[in-house]
């Protein structure tokens, strides 16, 4: 076959049913697309006149009418918009996907500002086919001496158009819908869904049921020229008022009535919080849009208000909800717009990964939008957007912290799993906010991480008082001045590649044994008690390379041991005895000189072996041994304590191994939680132990 060139060929007659199958994932978008065409079309009317183009007539109000028809199984989208001729039909209607929004920007680029018009690809109108068995438009374009123009397609491909007897300027679309859509033709369906995608459109839009029974009363005066009045109300009369109070009654007659058939209802507000300056704005303001929006009637925490306008437009409110972390999912909602029309909820792309978890609204009409409206282009300007974001939250939590600290701490309980988190995902958010993450320690003060690694210098005083020669006798301590720059620096280079430990608490109750033993010992630690706290800890690990953190389990501190250490043939007897008490060969076994005299056993696990052991069950490794990896619990006991000492001296006794079984559940349980065979052992043998006391 000789070579061939030429232009691939799409038959309209099998694309056009694809188009109205698969043009939107959700059906009910529609009526988004139609309204945004109606509002589109009333702000081009709006900028001609601007323009000197066109003439508005005297009290002009642009609007867009959504009439429900249940009896006729009818859909109707009526607007005042600039309408269209003949050959603007034929243009935007017949030929798929030529936008007139596209045209009419291009036409005007040099009077007119483009950020307002909301169509660009001329595929919304197709929507109607998802739904409808048939269409029809009626309209009226606003040029002199156009005539009305009549469409009708029946979702195939062929169309009819002829002379309409429309008398308005401006457009009407009516839906015939199919028998699977007839729930869209419901009064409350179609409030539903318009109030999800249109809340925020710039033009008011008004819902409305065709031929409906129900009524309303207004005063006489509250009339307006649309009304339909079924009935006068005449005011009740009054009885005749006698004395100093018939006067006064004479001009206290109620005022006239009308019974009125019930007016289109306004769906939407036509100027939403975010357009507004924040300087405009008050707290009153801020918490009635965060009700409306987000049905969440519990106050925020703080927010942010966004407004930008260049090098692009942004605008946009970010709420910090009140959330319980054991009980509530933490998923937040951020609803985008473009020129606000409702987009999407929770868009990655444009809203960082981390502020998901945060409820709030985004308006960007320089988003760069697909045919659906659905999705947005993961381009360069769409990150940039997202920076920006991130910047501003990282410089709204900066400012808080710097100015107001007070209020900082209180909020840093509910904020932190979203500063964490947005630590962990973003880097230059995580540097931005490395100075201002909070760690509460066992005081209930909030602390910086420079603030938790401050490390106090030695009281010099009490070094003078206990400085002795090397035959003990005291001596006044040599002060060593005068040092060589070099020695100085070495000094300081051993002392910055000395690891600085910042110790932790995940369970303030679990671990009160602990607690204690380090408040005694005049140590402090920091309480980590969500989820993100472990991958968070070790992500400053990484970071902070002299930094690390420990739990305060992990290992005895020598400001806890007493003087002295326990001899080898005690340490050996009580190691096997335990062992054997709990068959368990491989226990390890600790003796020390605790100074808490009342602490009898405890428990300790690495750090290492407790974050091996934690991912394990992250990703669900339950069937292989922890000690494995070479950790495991080390029991602890204290040789200063009766029961430990009464252990060493009568290994034979048959009261021994309860007594081991006992002390080792006790240190398990300030450890970690017993399992359910665990406990339950260990609550028999505690009713056997007490038997044996009452006897």
């Amino acid at each position: 076959m000789a070579a061939k060139n030429g232009s691939l060929s799409i038959n309209s007659e099998n694309i056009f049913p694809i188009i109205k199958k698969w043009l939107y994932s959700d059906h009910d978008i529609f009526y988004r697309e139609l309204i945004s065409n109606g509002c589109d079309a009333v702000t081009k009317l709006k900028k001609l006149d601007m323009m000197g183009e066109y003439s508005l007539p005297e009290g002009y109000k642009g609007r867009v009418d959504v009439i429900v028809d249940p009896e006729k199984k009818t859909l109707t989208f009526k607007d005042n918009g600039l309408g269209m001729t003949a050959d603007e039909v034929e243009e935007y209607i017949n030929q798929i996907a030529f936008s007139g929004a596209t045209d009419f920007i291009e036409k005007y680029k040099d009077k007119s500002n483009s950020d307002q018009i909301i169509g660009h690809f001329g595929l919304g109108f197709y929507s109607a086919f998802m739904v409808a068995d048939e269409v029809h438009i009626d309209t009226l374009s606003y040029k002199d001496g156009a005539k009305a123009v009549h469409w009708e397609c029946d979702g195939g491909t062929e169309f009819s158009m002829e002379d309409g007897d429309k008398t308005d300027v401006g457009t009407t679309i009516t839906l015939f819908l199919n028998e699977d859509c007839l729930e869209f033709c419901n009064e409350y369906k179609a409030r539903e869904v318009v109030k999800k995608y249109c809340s925020f459109m710039p033009t008011e839009i008004y819902l409305s049921k065709a031929n409906t029974k129900e009524t309303q009363i207004i005063k006489e005066e509250e009339k307006l020229p649309d009304d339909e009045v079924l009935e006068e109300i005449e005011p009740e009369k009054k009885e005749a008022a006698e004395g100093e109070n018939a006067e006064a009654a004479e001009g206290t007659e109620e005022p006239k009535k009308l019974k009125i058939r019930k007016r289109p209802e306004l769906i939407n507000e036509t100027q939403p919080l975010w357009t507004k300056h924040p300087n405009e704005c008050t707290k009153e303001e801020y918490l009635d849009f965060y009700r409306k929006v987000f049905q969440d009637y519990k106050e925020p925490l703080f927010w942010i208000h966004l407004n930008m306008d260049y090098p692009f437009n942004l605008k946009g409110i970010l709420y910090f909800p009140k959330i319980n972390m054991e009980y509530e999912s933490i998923e937040g909602t951020i609803k985008l717009y473009n020129n606000q029309v409702f987009i999407a909820d929770n868009i990655k792309e444009v809203i960082p990964e981390f502020l998901l978890l945060l409820k709030g609204v985004i308006d960007c009409p320089d988003l760069p939008l697909n045919v659906s409206r659905s999705a947005l282009q993961n381009d360069g300007f769409v990150k940039k957007i997202a920076e920006y974001i991130t910047k501003k939250v990282a410089d709204k939590l900066a400012g808080m912290c710097k100015t107001d600290k007070e209020e900082y701490d209180k909020y840093w309980d509910d904020i932190s799993p979203f500063i964490k988190f947005g630590c962990l995902k973003d880097d230059k958010f995580c540097e931005k906010m490395n100075d201002y993450i909070l760690f509460k320690n066992l005081d209930g003060k909030y602390l910086t991480l420079p603030e938790c690694l401050e490390i106090k210098p030695q009281d010099e005083e009490e070094n003078k008082e206990n400085a002795v020669d090397e035959n003990g006798n005291k001596v006044e301590a040599e002060v060593v001045e005068d040092k060589s720059e070099d020695e100085a620096s070495g000094e300081n280079t051993e002392e910055e590649k000395k690891e600085k430990i910042i110790y932790y608490v995940t369970d303030e109750q679990q671990q009160s044994q602990y607690i204690n033993m380090f408040k005694e010992a005049g140590k402090d630690a920091v309480i980590l008690k969500h989820n993100i706290d472990s991958a968070f800890i070790s992500s400053l690990e990484q970071k902070h390379q002299d930094v690390q953190f420990k739990r305060i389990d992990a290992d005895l501190t020598e400001e806890m041991k007493g003087e002295g250490t326990a001899d080898e043939e005690t340490v050996k007897a009580l190691t096997e005895l335990f062992r054997k008490s709990l068959n368990k060969d491989k226990l390890e076994v600790h003796v020390e000189n605790l100074k808490n005299e009342n602490v009898s056993a405890m428990m300790t696990l690495s750090e290492e072996s407790r974050r091996m052991q934690d991912m394990m069950k992250m990703y669900n490794m339950y069937g292989m041994d922890p000690n494995m990896f070479g950790g495991q619990e080390t029991l602890v006991l204290n040789a200063n304590h009766p029961l430990v000492k009464y252990l060493a001296e009568n290994q034979e006794s048959d009261k021994a191994p309860l007594i081991c079984e006992q002390l080792y559940d006790l240190a398990m349980m300030s450890h970690k939680q017993l399992s359910p065979d665990e406990m339950t052992r260990f609550v028999q043998r505690s009713n056997e132990i007490l038997l044996m006391v009452a006897k």
